[in-house]
Order: C-alpha cells, then structure tokens, then sequence
C-alpha cells in the first residue's frame, strides 16, 4: 500500500477534531502544528501541496524591508522574529543572505536615506544578521560587476534571508512534520460539500486520480485555501470580516548573472518605483517580481511581463549581451492573496499597491470554522500558533506547544550524520568539485531520513549515480520520493519535491533518465504518468 492510498483509507469514514482544506504553506504549517500538539487532523489540496501560491514565491524568507515604507512598523518586527525562528530551526535550509540596493538618480529614495532605513531595519529585526552597510558608486560596482553603474549614486546592502531549496519542498517539509505527528493527508483531493450536522462538519471529499467519493466528519473546519477562501467559505454559509484581492507576481528564470563565489540578491527600483529583484537559484538567476492587480487567480506570464522585466534587467545589468526572451530557462507565475476589509465596496476601490502581506485569522464561533487570510512562507509558524489559539478558544484542548512541530532535527543527530558520511566518503560519489556537497544536499532535503539513504549507497554505490543527466538528483533520492513524499504525478517530482523545472529547460532533459524516474516512482503505470506529463510539456523527449 502507497503512503497516498494508506490516507485515503484513513478518510474514508473518518472521524477527526480538524479538517483543514488547502495544502500550500498555510494549510501544510496548520496541520503541522495542530497534530503536533495532539489534535487528529485531516488535510486535503485539490492539487499538489504547495502546487499553487506557494511554489511561485520568491523563496525569500524576509522581514519586508520595503512595508517600512508604509510605517508598518509592528508588522515588520512581527515578520522579522518570525524570520529569527526560522533561520535558527532549520539552519541548513533557511540561510541568511545578503541583499545589495543599487540606487540611481531616478530612485524614490538617496543612499543616505535608504541606509538609515536598513539600520532601522537591523535593529527592528534584533540585530541577528550582519549589520548594513552604506556603500558609493565605486563600492557597489566592486561588491558585484555585473551591476551597470551609469546614473547609479550609491547603494545599500543589508540582509535578510532565504530557502536554500524551492518554496514548495519547503512546504512539504510542514507535511511531513504533519505525517510524523499522525495526520492524515492527501493530495488531489477536492471537497465536493461541506455542511453542519448534529454539531459536527459532514465533509464530502472526491479522490482525483480515481474518482471515489468519500465521507467524514470533523469538529472544526479550518479554511486555508489561500486565494479561494472567499468561495469556499460562501459556499459553506461562513461569515468573515475580511476577504481577499489578487495581485499577480511573475518571475523569469535565466542563466546566473551575477557572480557565484557570493550568493547574493540584486534589488532596483523600476521605471514605476517599484522595487525588483535578481535572486540567485544555484547556477541560475530568478528575475523578479512584477506587481498587476488582477481578478481572477489563475493567471500566466504574458509577452508583456516579460518584455517589461528583460528591459528592466537589461537596463541595469552590465552584461555581455542583452537577455532575451530565448535566455528564458523557466518562468514562475502566482497571485498573492492580499486581506481587506469585507465591508462595502468593490474589488476595484481596493488600493492594493499599498497592501501588505500580512494574514488575519478569522473564527466563526457558530459554525466553528476558521479562516486564514493572506499570509507567506516568513510568517507560516506565527500562522500555526495562531490558528492553535483559535481552536483552543473554540472548546478544543490541545497539548502544551514545545515547537516540536517545526525545524530541523538536533544537532548531535546531524553530527551522527555527517560522521556516518565521513567514514564511507561519500562527498567522493560524485566528480565534479563545483557541486554542493552530497552529505550538504542530502542531510538538508531529508534530515533523519537521509541515514537510510546512506545504508541504501553502501549497499549499490549506484543509488549515488545522478539520475536524471545533470540536474544533479540522485536515483536513492528516487526512491525515497517514491515511498515517502505522495508523488502522485510527475510535475510532483520535477517542480515542486525538486525545482529541477525550474532550472533544466524541457528539451535538454535526458529522455533515459527521465523513463527511469517515472519507473521507480510509478512502477506500472510509468507510461500512463509519462505520457500525462509530456501532454503539457511537448519539449520533452522521451526515451
């Protein structure tokens, strides 16, 4: 029995304290911290966890420097703490990470202005990242080359933090934590209803890849499904006093622009004011991230997204030859779910240029049902926490919160590791010195379940062997998606478990490896799943 199909028997009549609808970073991080404090807990996504808003993120993990602009100032420490936590819970997959302002004659603020702010910054965020520095013209063009200094007067750098991996295996990690604490989870699974019976939720939910319908119960209902709340909760006869606008953010990955021996992020205001960032993803750079108000979630990246942001770069970049739209390896494309008040007015009066992200959590006593509005990946543990205030405060007892929940696993159990790779040498598996090494990668992706990986490389060194030409996976890592991440449809595996989408275009793909990756994580139905896969990416070559 697969780990997907042991959870949707676990559905099937199943009885539990909180079902919680959404499986991107705020549904992931609720059933984390709700299992982990003793609830039983149910969650679904009609999609892949973390398929939607939460793996087109910028994999920052910030304070929001730029709301100081808006003098948000509680918002700020709030989301600067919550970043503090992260980087200390999971010090190998949240990283601090230094960001360089280049600002020219055209920029809203001057270097002077901008340093206070950064130093405001600091010490809002407790002084725990580097201090910020001032720097002139000669000092930005030094820090990185690849930065055109004509027009520019000076520049800023101060840091922040971001997720070494991808965004959405970041996610993943919530539900695992969820798994580990006795939750029931599943991906492709939709709520058909939702209704209150006797005091309890009667939740009808339908399994995608085969079309059952099932039957639950729940005493709470938690709404975490990020820009479709508001309709989900319409359709549940649930009132809040907030509701969501769209505003879309797109992102154009190329190749690595700036200089590797940094990682290090680029930020520049636009010809609108508005600021833009070039990211570092390994050896690629992430461009980004536009600001368009938009209606309807589902959205794509238009000839004039990319138009304007290639211009932008181009612009401010020194580099050997413009960037056009053939250097485009990937693009990344979402909605952020922006909270406003559902009182009066239409979508249209909303100035949503000056929204925030921040989330509110919303209880409907009567119907007990919670609501979590807006929200991002820096502030997902104060998202747990609250939502664990909220169904205390409905009649539900929950164990005291140790925050066992969330982060990496102990120190002396990653020092048990890395001795157990000293000893079989595994960083030398692989042959080439510019590749992260693997007991780095493998003990960061997979914490305690990266020692049964490396019994299963003792056992075949061929589980060491890069399986897909390049893209730098392992067929060990294959094996463990197959059996213990619910890899359900190969996108699963190559955009969101790995960002390996994100990086190598379709067509440069190895069509071997790729068979073999849908053979070990689908056995008999590889061609059925390959097939499904290469209908929405005819670039692909298959062997």
């Amino acid at each position: 029995m697969t780990l997907r199909s042991a959870n949707i028997d676990r559905l099937r009549g199943g009885y539990f304290d909180v079902f919680v609808v959404g499986g991107g970073i705020n549904g992931a991080v609720v059933s984390a911290a709700l299992s982990g404090r003793g609830a039983t807990v149910a969650m679904v996504d009609r999609s892949d966890f973390g398929s939607f808003t939460s793996q087109a993120s910028s994999n920052l993990v910030w304070g929001g420097f730029k709301y100081l602009e808006h003098y948000e100032l509680l918002l700020v420490r709030k989301l600067c703490q919550s970043r503090n936590r992260l980087m200390k819970a999971y010090p190998d997959n949240v990283k601090e990470l230094s960001f360089l302002a280049a600002l020219d004659e055209s920029s809203p603020y001057s270097p002077q202005f901008s340093a206070l702010g950064a130093a405001a910054y600091w010490a809002i965020g407790s002084f725990r990242t580097r201090r910020p520095r001032l720097l002139d013209t000669a000092a930005v063009e030094a820090t990185e080359p690849a930065i055109s200094t004509k027009g520019v007067v000076g520049g800023i750098e101060y840091r922040d933090a971001y997720i070494k991996d991808n965004d959405a295996r970041f996610v993943f990690s919530f539900v695992r934590s969820a798994f580990e604490a006795g939750a029931t989870a599943a991906n492709y699974v939709e709520v058909v209803s939702a209704d209150r019976h006797r005091g309890m939720w009667r939740i009808t939910v339908r399994d995608l890849e085969t079309g059952e319908e099932l039957l639950c119960q729940s005493r709470i209902l938690v709404n975490a499904a990020g820009p479709f709340v508001d309709g989900l909760n319409k359709g549940w006869s649930v009132t809040t006093k907030h509701r969501v606008v769209y505003s879309k953010g797109i992102h154009l990955v190329v190749p690595r622009l700036t200089t590797t021996d940094h990682e290090r992020v680029l930020a520049f205001f636009d010809d609108t004011q508005r600021l833009f960032y070039v990211i570092p993803m390994g050896m690629r750079s992430v461009i980004g991230t536009t600001d368009t108000r938009v209606d309807d979630p589902f959205t794509e990246v238009t000839d004039d997204d990319r138009t304007f942001l290639l211009e932008q770069i181009n612009a401010r970049l020194d580099l050997d030859a413009p960037l056009t739209t053939a250097d485009i390896i990937a693009e990344r494309c979402g909605v952020r779910p922006l909270v406003v008040s559902a009182k009066g007015g239409r979508r249209d009066d909303v100035d949503w240029t000056a929204l925030s992200r921040k989330h509110h959590i919303e209880v409907d006593r009567d119907r007990r049902a919670i609501t979590v509005f807006g929200g991002k990946l820096t502030d997902c543990l104060n998202v747990g926490e609250e939502v664990g205030d909220a169904v205390e405060a409905l009649g539900l007892p929950l164990e005291a919160d140790n925050a066992g929940w969330y982060g990496e696993p102990a120190p002396e159990t990653r020092a048990e590791f890395y001795r157990q790779a000293r000893l079989m040498h595994l960083d030398d598996y692989r042959e080439r010195p510019d590749l992260e090494p693997l007991s780095d990668r493998l003990w960061r992706r997979y914490g305690r379940r990266a020692f049964a990986m490396l019994e299963a490389i003792r056992s075949d060194p061929s589980m060491a062997e890069d399986i897909l030409g390049g893209t730098d996976y392992l067929r060990v890592e294959l094996h463990m998606a197959a059996t213990t991440e619910m890899v359900t449809r190969l996108d699963d595996f190559m955009r969101r478990r790995s960002k390996i989408e994100q990086v190598v275009r379709d067509e440069d793909l190895d069509p071997a490896g790729l068979r073999e990756v849908c053979e070990i994580l689908f056995g008999e139905r590889a061609d059925e799943k390959l097939a499904e896969y290469t209908a929405t990416h005819p670039d692909v070559t298959v062997a």
